[in-house]
């Protein structure tokens, strides 16, 4: 059976990177829920957006396989660019929009974990004070409403870029919120914080760039499989990305690169036709 993680939150969850600065992650056993059906990770994930990119979510997944030989992920993208943790709320249409997703993702998978990544459009007007009561209700409601109490839950911390430029010079109390979350992670059950330490930005200034969220999603896998809080970078982050860039595509991801490649009119039929015998015939 597919094993299935709720991603939630605002744009850094949903993914800002910019697609052509990392190698592009193609696994079959990395599922996304789209129109109702499992398909083939292909990157925006979390379609929120006309310039979604990059999130933590395909190198999370990508770790996941590494470590889990036999099955299959499943990511339910439930992401919304711009979010405060208001409209977060329980009877708002993001927080019941996530639960038909995971009840309907549930039918066909099996849900082992939820991944939280919001905090920006929060880091303005004291909002950090109310803060942790607001997402403890959400949390515990959200495991009530999936029947999973101890579900584990992954929170990444925002980034030290914040506050300085851009659309970021605006997250003036990112600091404030990053201790409720520490705080909220550490006090609650099954709960891990994932440091932000050391990641970059989009030139926005408030966007983690493409390369930063590859490691993030290491970071996050870290948290999970371990079930601890990671607390600094994860030693050779580089390197760990670089071992999962190079496995080898199985043919059934190949065929599926060069259907991508066919229909988006880099490669003409007789072409298409030539690299898929080829590929069949190795």
């Amino acid at each position: 059976m597919i094993k299935s993680f709720l991603m939630l939150g605002q744009s850094n969850m949903a993914g800002r990177g910019f697609i052509n600065e990392v190698p592009t992650i193609y696994n079959e056993r990395i599922q996304m829920l789209r129109n109702g059906r499992w398909q083939m990770m292909t990157e925006p994930i979390n379609y929120d957006r006309p310039v979604s990119g990059i999130s933590l979510a395909g190198s999370f997944a990508d770790a996941w396989c590494s470590e889990n030989k036999e099955d299959i992920i499943g990511l339910i993208p439930c992401a919304e660019g711009g979010s405060s943790l208001d409209e977060w709320a329980i009877d708002k249409a993001l927080f019941r929009h996530a639960i038909n997703e995971a009840k309907f993702a549930m039918e066909s998978s099996e849900l082992i974990g939820i991944l939280w990544h919001q905090g920006e459009s929060d880091s303005i007007n004291g909002n950090y004070k109310v803060y942790y009561q607001k997402l403890l209700l959400i949390i515990d409601t959200l495991r009530k409403e999936l029947n999973a109490p101890n579900i584990p839950i992954i929170i990444g911390g925002l980034g030290d870029f914040l506050g300085k430029e851009g659309f970021g010079k605006n997250c003036t109390e990112y600091n404030f919120i990053n201790q409720e979350l520490k705080k909220f992670a550490f006090e609650q059950n099954n709960c891990y914080f994932v440091t932000a330490s050391g990641l970059t930005s989009n030139p926005d200034g408030i966007h983690i760039d493409a390369i930063s969220q590859r490691k993030f999603g290491l970071r996050y896998f870290e948290a999970f499989s371990n079930r601890k809080h990671i607390l600094n970078p994860l030693i050779n982050e580089d390197d760990m990305l670089n071992i999962n860039y190079s496995r080898e595509n199985t043919r059934g991801e190949k065929i599926y690169i060069k259907s991508m490649d066919f229909a988006l009119g880099r490669i003409s039929y007789d072409e298409f036709q030539t690299q898929i015998m080829q590929i069949n015939n190795n």
